[in-house]
């Protein structure tokens, strides 16, 4: 298994920590273009619970967050992780300017822009292109799932071909591609969840995000919940579906995750992934 943090030291040749950076997006599920409530377990934040402060400049987000991790490192780097909503969705000309701001910063070594596969027209592609040959760029894709039924379930917005193209796209470029999924969306199966981490591989993804589903007030998901239709996992459950899926995993595929942080004022379920510490130490104690 390669974890990230392991291919980040390889390829910078130092560690490196990521900084998340909230560009003040908005998403094509939540400004009327595709819907206006966002997918249904996407909270009011858009995923970006952790990232920092839209109204700073993209500069006083990277130093706040430099100091954020002041006490875990000495020497290092860090990549600029633009985190909230849909990181390409706005003008080129705004795009270019948020990206370049970051890549200029001496101490960032890479971008990492997650964004929908449906929200890549060419001219940005063109300046991602562009950007990766001053400092290397990474974006992430949001699958969550290959199955076109759940898909529609939980309001992605977009067919699974997209994602393929968007996928062959960035990778025809240079860039290279990290693959967001959610394991335990409702009606899934562990087979479900195994098939979407295949795709995602054979599609070409370069890395890959093992995401828990989270329960967050506010949501769509959120009510299904209260109504009785999401059931949620527990811990030893989560471990043998992350076993199935990372069976399936090539071994140049980098591993960027393996669970995942809901914001704790609004998780309602499951409850133990609250515990961090404990998640953690026991993916570690399984997996190494």
């Amino acid at each position: 298994m390669r974890q990230v943090s392991d291919y980040w030291k390889e390829k910078f040749g130092c560690k490196v920590y990521r900084i998340a950076i909230n560009g003040g997006f908005t998403c094509p599920n939540r400004d009327g273009t595709l819907g206006s409530r966002g997918c249904i377990f996407c909270s009011a934040g858009g995923s970006g619970e952790f990232a920092g402060d839209p109204k700073r400049s993209v500069t006083e987000q990277i130093e706040e967050g430099k100091k954020r991790v002041s006490s875990k490192i000495r020497t290092g780097a860090y990549i600029a992780y633009f985190q909230a909503y849909t990181n390409t969705y706005a003008s080129t000309e705004r795009l270019r300017e948020l990206f370049t701001e970051a890549i200029r910063h001496p101490d960032i070594v890479g971008l990492s822009i997650a964004t929908r596969p449906d929200c890549l027209p060419e001219p940005v592609l063109m300046l991602l292109s562009e950007l990766n040959r001053i400092k290397p760029v990474s974006v992430e894709l949001g699958l969550q799932t290959s199955n076109e039924e759940t898909a529609r379930y939980i309001r992605r917005g977009y067919p699974l071909f997209v994602y393929d193209n968007a996928v062959r796209e960035l990778k025809s470029r240079g860039i290279e591609v990290i693959t967001h999924v959610i394991l335990g969306l409702p009606g899934e199966t562990v087979t479900d969840m195994v098939e979407t981490v295949r795709h995602a591989c054979l599609t070409g993804t370069d890395g890959i995000k093992l995401q828990l589903l989270h329960v967050l007030r506010g949501t769509d998901l959120y009510e299904e919940y209260l109504a009785g239709r999401v059931p949620v996992m527990e811990l030893e459950e989560y471990i043998e579906v992350l076993r199935a899926c990372l069976s399936v995993i090539p071994e140049h595929v980098v591993i960027h995750r393996l669970t995942g942080d809901g914001d704790k004022k609004l998780l309602v379920a499951p409850l133990w992934s609250a515990d961090k510490k404990r998640v953690i130490n026991r993916i570690k104690k399984e997996f190494g």
